[in-house]
């Protein structure tokens, strides 16, 4: 049972002042869209009857085929708090279905609504805590963004020096305003990085709120005349941005990642699970990971794991699992970023967790010793091996693992990986500003 019905939405929509409504949804490759509607238009959106161009959106569906619907989540309706307090604004997040009622095979909320309903059949609900980091810079004159910081804090400093402080303070109540329950906020270790955790969440609605903590953060970093971005390795030589993902499966009501007699006090499926994520997780990665830029973070030396391990306390390894035990135990996976499509991420991490409890995998011995320190011979004598070094390594790895490419569905596959193959050529034929440093007068 949801929380709001139809009837609730047109009631809070005419009692609070609200004029604007933003029906959004997702593009496969993690960009917020929406259609604005009137207050007028609320009894057409909540009857499903808001029609868009799904030509027009990257990775949809052909022009012959083009029209879609938009189905809100009527659980998603909040009220924007940046926006004027007389003649509000309001969101709904929508689910996107095709004209003859059957939702749309490209959605990727609706990949994760469909990997979830696998989970929910074994049993399980899919509980999931992100930890978004991101920058924040200076714009010069003319409001375009630079990568100046004017900031000279570290890793949990707080003002004088930290000059974002104010702005991420900002952030974290208007967050509160929209139901968020932030546990913590903090600056991060390189000049200009903040990070915000949110409470953790059934995964659906993690990934609901992982797209609006990037519209807040973005918006309102804008208003005060900043620039925030989610790009994970703006700057060479500082540390990049992470996405770090906690994650648990719960069972009548029971975290079933914790045992009490276990070692560690781990089950036995929280094992499964972490065999099953270190098996897929290169296959993964170029969700997990999606940009050209992603691979400039996933680099030795800046705290960002590149490889295939996991740890109870370890930081160099790519699975840590934090001290908190019973019901807070989880699985916490370290290699994404915050450029992600956070419903397909949480849709591949699921499918790799669930194949490792359906097939009984067991992890390899855990790693205590710093992954970094080890000479490539050691670590290979460990089973150790290094995640994709490029974008173009992790497609290839992508459509090589059968599990990865059937939880995402064939629709989303094709349109992703000739998306990021394009944007790899982009990359590859472009002549970069150190390449003309490097050689122009050597050559």
């Amino acid at each position: 049972m949801g929380r709001y019905s139809k009837e609730d939405i047109i009631r809070m929509v005419r009692e609070d002042d609200v004029e604007f409504i933003r029906m959004q949804f997702t593009d496969i490759f993690g960009q917020m869209k929406n259609v604005a509607i009137t207050a007028s238009q609320i009894e057409k959106a909540v009857n499903n009857e808001i029609m868009i161009d799904g030509s027009s959106i990257e990775g949809f569906v052909r022009i012959q085929e083009s029209d879609q619907y938009l189905r809100p989540d009527l659980d998603t309706f909040t009220v924007l708090p940046w926006r004027p307090q007389h003649g509000k604004v309001a969101r709904l997040i929508c689910d996107v279905y095709n004209p003859d009622g059957t939702p749309f095979i490209g959605d990727p909320r609706g990949a994760l609504r469909r990997m979830l309903k696998k989970a929910s059949d074994m049993g399980y609900s899919f509980n999931v805590g992100p930890e978004c980091e991101f920058f924040l810079f200076q714009t010069d004159e003319t409001g375009k963004p630079t990568t100046a910081t004017n900031d000279e804090a570290g890793y949990f400093d707080l003002g004088p020096l930290d000059h974002g402080e104010s702005t991420r303070r900002e952030i974290c109540m208007a967050l509160e305003n929209m139901g968020f329950e932030i546990e913590a906020s903090h600056h991060e270790v390189a000049a200009g990085q903040h990070e915000i955790d949110f409470k953790y969440a059934e995964a659906l609605t993690a990934a609901d709120n992982i797209m609006t903590f990037k519209m807040a953060v973005k918006t309102l970093a804008q208003k005060n005349g900043l620039h925030a971005t989610f790009m994970p390795k703006p700057i060479f030589g500082v540390n990049g941005s992470g996405m770090h993902t906690n994650m648990s499966l719960f069972k009548d009501g029971k975290n079933i990642f914790f045992d009490e007699k276990g070692d560690k006090k781990l089950s036995d499926d929280a094992r499964h699970f972490i065999a099953g994520l270190l098996e897929h997780v290169s296959g993964m990665t170029a969700v997990l990971n999606p940009l050209v830029n992603s691979y400039k973070r996933l680099v030795p030396g800046y705290e960002a794991p590149c490889y295939t391990a996991w740890s109870a306390s370890n930081r160099s390894a790519l699975i840590r699992i934090p001290a908190a035990r019973g019901q807070s135990t989880r699985v916490e996976l370290r290699c994404p970023d915050p450029a992600c499509n956070p419903y397909l991420a949480l849709t591949v991490c699921l499918a790799a967790g669930l194949d490792g409890i359906e097939r009984r995998l067991t992890p390899p011995a855990e790693i205590t010793e710093n992954i970094f320190a080890m000479s490539p011979e050691e670590r290979t004598a460990r089973g150790i091996h290094s995640l994709p070094g490029s974008l173009h390594s992790a497609v290839v790895a992508m459509t090589k693992d059968k599990l990865v490419c059937d939880s995402l569905g064939a629709h989303i596959v094709d349109q992703y990986v000739a998306g990021k193959l394009k944007e790899w050529e982009a990359y590859r034929t472009q002549v970069s500003s150190w390449e003309i440093e490097r050689y122009l007068i050597t050559y």
